[in-house]
């Protein structure tokens, strides 16, 4: 008679062992042992094909959608979604506040995030819009806005980003943060979900690019792929631990254009109407309507300039 296979893999011995890690690891981090749950990812997911779906039910949503069929669809379909959404809101500050049960303030709080969150919804759809146009007009390759909506990974990115953001200023940073890890391994593109973004804004091709968590972008920039909008140096505290939400990634004006691979590291600014060539690295401000390109930068360095 052949054994049972569990007994081959000696699963109770790996279950004590990993009970003993999660101990450990709970000690070491001063956390009790029944904390609460998380915001799943997976619902999350869920979460965010439904809103994408609501705000572009013609193209995101159901295929057999007519027009008089369109309003119920919307309003069915955030019904839906904004109470999975509150459960996920609630987990966080459940987390966050690290009690041992929901209590009636953590509740009503996650209710008024999404209600507020809610009421967002149609300014979301207008930035979209100038979002669709801006790829539609600066992509030769584009034949409709359409096409965009569905193809563009860069558009991918940029509806996760601006749902994120909005759930960022509202206090729930894990939720943003993982919406908008879900778009960086779907698109390759990683924008933090603090991150300033103004209307009209395209990303062109996209993999490879990194928006950090204090950068402020302006109305119709252009970013191709490879792109690094990134922090200089991290700041730290006397005891050697880095310090947090200090504002170190760039500020980019209305208008700019950053080809494929150029890194733009720390707190400068890049003026209006600027710009920025392939592969540039650059670390110091420029003035509004500049020209930068690697020879550019090549000449400041011999001549003594403005270091990098």
């Amino acid at each position: 008679m052949i054994e049972p296979l569990n007994h081959h893999w000696e699963i109770d011995a790996l279950v004590a062992q990993l009970r003993e890690l999660r101990v450990q690891s709970l000690e070491n981090r001063q956390r009790r042992h029944n904390p609460p749950k998380l915001p799943c990812r997976h619902e999350l997911r869920r979460i965010l094909a439904g809103l994408s779906a609501a705000l572009f039910p013609n193209r995101l949503g159901q295929s057999d959608l007519n027009e008089e069929g369109i309003d119920y669809f919307v309003g069915h379909t955030l019904d839906s979604l904004l109470r999975e959404l509150y459960k996920q809101i609630r987990r966080e500050l459940h987390f966050i506040a690290g009690e041992e049960s929901l209590n009636t303030a953590t509740q009503q709080q996650a209710i008024e995030i999404t209600r507020q969150f809610a009421a967002t919804l149609p300014k979301l759809r207008t930035l979209l819009d100038s979002d669709l146009q801006a790829a539609y007009e600066g992509d030769p390759a584009a034949r409709t806005p359409d096409e965009v909506l569905v193809c563009y990974p860069g558009i991918t990115a940029i509806i996760h980003h601006r749902l994120a953001h909005e759930l960022y200023q509202r206090g729930v940073p894990m939720l943003a943060r993982m919406i908008a890890e879900l778009a960086h391994s779907d698109t390759g593109i990683d924008i933090h979900p603090g991150a300033q973004i103004g209307h009209s804004f395209f990303i062109d091709h996209g993999t490879g690019v990194v928006i950090g968590e204090t950068a402020v972008i302006g109305n119709h920039v252009r970013l191709y792929q490879a792109v690094t909008l990134g922090a200089k140096r991290f700041l730290k505290a006397e005891d050697g631990t880095l310090l947090k939400g200090n504002a170190r990634h760039p500020i980019v004006e209305d208008e700019v254009i950053i080809y494929a691979g150029a890194t733009i590291l720390g707190r400068i600014t890049i003026g209006r109407g600027s710009t920025i060539g392939g592969n540039v690295w650059l670390t110091h401000s420029v003035p509004p309507y500049s020209h930068i390109a690697q020879a550019s930068i090549r000449s400041e360095l011999f001549d003594g300039g403005a270091g990098i």
